[in-house]
């Protein structure tokens, strides 16, 4: 697109979705003045829209790329993206966040990681004082005695200065205006053009709640400001440190010899697979569980197999249960997460208790086959069952191990020598790793 013949970012016709009188209207016009003022691409612009009124935004700008995203998790969604711009892509993409004041404090960590990491992000936080969207209800950067609908006394907070908070997070350019300001087309142009995380919170009225509840017009929030101790206009402007994508150049570029190179595997064996086939493997914390299905899906690649594993423990990571859901398949595997099993392994009591909590009796059919050690009874009747003394023979922390290299043996999903040269290659010789009665299974 002719930067030069479009007037304006935003859609043609397009009628402003807010109350009468809404700062709201203004931040968005003087946004589409900032941009033409740029003259970017429109393509290489991208608006990252939070909830609330001020989200309403994306419908009126169908020039640029817009995503509309969860309630205070803008500026994580933008970070994300100007960062694979930057490192993957053309590097040209002004990527900028429309939040308010509700959505930037309940997301605040975000804002504070994008500008640590100092990404080329511009955050505009259109602060109305309250959330307007739910009801009007206090937010954390509503100023002292500020009446709402949850503060009908006035708020006993003092607000938060988020600009403050960027300056401690080492924004580069932060600046507080007010919706009105005849400069802040130039503000919100120069925070676009800085190379590097920008904030500017710009005071508004919400028509709806906040004059309603107070006596307040628009001259009078620079002195709301103040009052609060809060500077105004543009108050930090310093390109002292790199943005991002350059510092991670650098970084990756003189950390290369110590980054280990990615691990490929390419097939070496044929399979005669023909369908997919499901696997759990349900255990102990400790006892390889995990790891046992890490190498069961590395040989089925070494196969020529498509795989996929999810993997289930308590957070107390060291103890309890340890469950793997893997499926190997000829074809593609769009999914985590076993369906219909054709093997279950249960190697343990805990092994047991999960299976039976995560209701895995309702995705078996009536060919599976259960592999489960001695030491252990399941009630439920009709099952295929295959009872082994995987504990005895094989050890507490390789009965996983035993089991799925018997499963590979006597129901030859893929062939067993890829899975053998994988345990030789962690354990030892494939003859010694287990007793040698556990051979003869």
């Amino acid at each position: 697109m002719n930067t030069t013949d479009q007037c304006s970012y935003m859609t043609h016709g397009a009628v402003m979705p807010f109350c009468r009188g809404c700062g709201h209207s203004n931040i968005l016009k003087k946004l589409n003045d900032a941009l033409g003022l740029l003259q970017l691409d429109p393509h290489d612009v991208c608006l990252v829209t939070d909830i609330g009124c001020i989200g309403l935004a994306d419908a009126l700008f169908d020039k640029v790329h817009t995503v509309h995203t969860t309630h205070g998790r803008s500026t994580g969604f933008a970070t994300g993206i100007a960062v694979a711009d930057k490192v993957l892509a053309s590097g040209k993409l002004k990527t900028i966040v429309l939040i308010g004041d509700g959505g930037s404090m309940i997301g605040l960590l975000h804002i504070v990681n994008a500008a640590l990491m100092n990404v080329d992000v511009t955050v505009i936080v259109a602060n109305n004082f309250l959330f307007g969207m739910t009801g009007g209800q206090t937010s954390s950067l509503t100023p002292e005695h500020f009446n709402t609908i949850t503060s009908p006394f006035g708020s006993m907070n003092p607000s938060l200065d988020i600009c403050q908070i960027a300056d401690a997070s080492k924004a580069g350019f932060i600046a507080r205006k007010t919706a009105t300001d005849k400069d802040l087309t130039e503000t919100i142009s120069e925070a676009i053009t800085f190379n590097g995380f920008a904030i500017v919170e710009v005071l508004e009225l919400c028509t709806e709640h906040g004059t309603k509840r107070n006596e307040i017009k628009g001259n009078m929030l620079a002195k709301m400001a103040e009052d609060e101790g809060h500077e105004i206009g543009v108050i930090k402007n310093s390109h002292a440190r790199p943005e991002f994508s350059k510092k991670y150049e650098t970084d990756v570029h003189s950390h290369k010899g110590d980054i280990k190179p990615l691990k490929y595997i390419s097939p070496q064996f044929n399979h005669d697979l023909r369908s997919p086939n499901e696997i759990i493997i349900s255990g102990s914390a400790g006892e390889r569980v995990q790891s046992t299905a890490a190498m069961f899906t590395e040989a089925a690649l070494m196969c020529g197999l498509h795989v996929t594993q999810k993997n289930d423990n308590p957070v107390t990571q060291g103890s309890g249960f340890s469950l793997s859901e893997v499926i190997i398949s000829p074809q593609e595997v769009n999914f985590t997460g076993v369906s219909s099993a054709d093997y279950v392994v249960v190697v343990s009591e805990n092994g047991l208790k999960e299976i039976q909590g995560q209701d895995i009796f309702n995705r078996i059919n009536e060919k599976t086959i259960f592999i489960i050690d001695e030491t252990l009874t399941i009630e439920k009747k009709g099952l295929n069952l295959v009872v082994l003394p995987l504990r005895r023979l094989c050890g507490s922390d390789k009965a996983a191990v035993g089991a799925v290299d018997y499963v590979i043996r006597k129901f030859e999903p893929f062939p067993h020598e890829p899975f053998k040269q994988l345990l030789a290659k962690r354990f030892g010789e494939y003859g010694k790793i287990f007793k040698e009665e556990f051979y003869n299974l």
